[in-house]
């Protein structure tokens, strides 16, 4: 099949070099130092999945029609990247794999021809160096449509072919789903403002405490939002639940299980791998997207607010927080 990836980072780098191995045609984009290294030495994945370089076509823009299109840029991007990529399209199905709540929408809006579904990576892959990537956790990646009136047919067909490279599974509800994701991607905030990792992070006493009220405010917006969240990587409706009653000190057993399902190597988070790389983090469609929907359903969220402005102070000076001035900064 003739596969194209809008976006070869870390998941799109991943995809499209697993993809590869399973003997299909792969063209990417990318851009800058990225571009030039895959143009002359391929992806060279690493880690959990195996050693393999892949030899794809790429481009700053997709040049091959496609038979499946997958999105994996920052959410951010993606406007600019399907837009600038509509002639690649041409009507084939859109698997968008993003963080935040805003990807199906988005991808609806500007490819109105095409069947969209979404995807959420639960692997964890860094993309530290060009034309490089290193899977350090492995993991399902969950499909979904969240439209019922397509009875999960696109959402199937995406399985068929990317189930025989890589685990993935489709959910009935996927807004479910990226509610839940977005509860396990509060663990991106602190690092890209300390510059550690996510298991430093969690190991720290005070930042752990910050972490667990971030979570706590998502949880109650969701269900404020009338969100049923799906299970996904040990999360349940009925345990979210529980995490939004709970004392402070009683929930940070749930950043406590993150951390071990994370495993020994480091984990430096999707945030801070970009900040890292000179580039604009995705931090206000994550924590922001909490702090959105929030003022929408009538609850506070001070704590996502106060990381939002944190992550973006580190972008704007490249210097990083203590952990005992970011317990300072954020009150909890």
């Amino acid at each position: 099949m003739r596969v194209g990836v809008i976006g070869a980072g870390a998941v799109g780098g991943s995809i499209a070099a697993l993809l590869v191995r399973g003997g299909h045609s792969v063209e990417v984009t990318a851009r800058g130092e990225q571009l030039a290294a895959i143009r002359t030495g391929g992806i060279r994945l690493a880690g959990a999945w195996g050693d393999y370089t892949a030899t794809v076509l790429a481009n700053s823009q997709l040049t091959v029609p496609a038979e499946l299109v997958i999105v994996t840029t920052k959410a951010q991007d993606a406007a600019a990247a399907i837009a600038s990529n509509a002639h690649g399209v041409d009507g084939a199905p859109i698997l968008v794999v993003q963080n935040g709540l805003a990807s199906l929408d988005t991808a609806r809006s500007l490819a109105p021809g095409s069947d969209i579904v979404g995807g959420l990576a639960m692997y964890a892959a860094s993309f530290l160096s060009p034309g490089r990537v290193t899977i350090t956790t492995p993991g399902v990646t969950y499909l979904g449509s969240g439209n019922a009136k397509d009875n999960g047919v696109p959402a199937r067909y995406v399985e068929t072919v990317l189930g025989e490279v890589m685990p993935v599974q489709v959910t009935d509800n996927f807004v479910g789903a990226q509610w839940s994701k977005l509860v396990v991607n509060q663990i991106n905030a602190l690092p890209a403002i300390t510059g550690l990792s996510a298991q430093e992070v969690i190991a720290d006493g005070g930042l752990r405490r910050i972490m667990t009220a971030s979570i706590r405010e998502t949880v109650r917006v969701g269900f404020a939002s009338g969100i049923t969240f799906a299970p996904l990587q040990g999360l349940s409706n009925p345990l979210l639940r529980a995490i939004a009653h709970l004392p402070l000190v009683a929930a940070q057993a749930l950043p406590l299980t993150l951390a071990k399902r994370m495993g020994t190597t480091p984990n430096p988070g999707s945030t801070l791998q970009s900040i890292r790389r000179g580039q604009l983090s995705e931090i206000d469609f994550l924590n922001g997207a909490v702090v959105e929907r929030g003022a929408a359903s009538g609850i506070p969220t001070p704590v996502n607010a106060t990381l939002v402005e944190l992550v973006h102070d580190v972008e704007r000076t490249g210097d990083f927080y203590s952990p005992a001035a970011v317990v300072t900064r954020v009150r909890v």
